[in-house]
């Protein structure tokens, strides 16, 4: 195995690191799932894209690129493959909400409704999880792990 894809795959074999990059990519995936197939809620890719592009001004690369990372990264946190890249990406799209849509609201997330956004405290909730599973990896239940064990 190539040192580069060694380093990504290789992981702590903790089971906290398990717990968190679940934790991760079971939260974002009900998200993803709204982007991309239009479930819990969600109006499916092609208004996403739409919303995206037409309303929030993002360029279509950036918006396919955010639904991509919300739903195959998630699904990938899940099962815990090639969580460094996906957990990376997550924390990358996270610093991009945060300022482009809720720097300006101030931290606190918009409880009751009395502010013109959301805050930014959930990002940084989803950014610190994310920097720990691209520190330490997957963790010891994770698809890296079992690759990187018959390396």
């Amino acid at each position: 195995m190539k040192n580069s894809v060694k380093k990504i795959l290789t992981t702590h074999p903790n089971i906290g690191f398990s717990i968190a990059r679940s934790t991760l990519g079971l939260v974002i995936f009900p998200h993803g799932a709204q982007k991309l197939l239009g479930l819990f809620g969600g109006h499916g890719y092609s208004a996403t894209i739409d919303f995206f592009t037409t309303q929030m001004g993002l360029p279509g690369i950036i918006a396919f690129s955010i639904i991509m990372i919300e739903f195959f990264g998630s699904i990938s946190l899940i099962l815990g493959f090639i969580s460094r890249f996906w957990a990376l990406s997550l924390a990358g799209m996270f610093l991009g909400i945060i300022y482009t849509t809720q720097l300006e609201h101030g931290f606190f997330m918009n409880w009751f409704g009395n502010q013109a956004g959301e805050g930014y405290e959930y990002s940084l909730l989803i950014i610190g999880l994310a920097l720990t599973i691209v520190v330490n990896g997957g963790g010891k239940w994770s698809i890296d792990n079992l690759i990187s064990k018959k390396q």
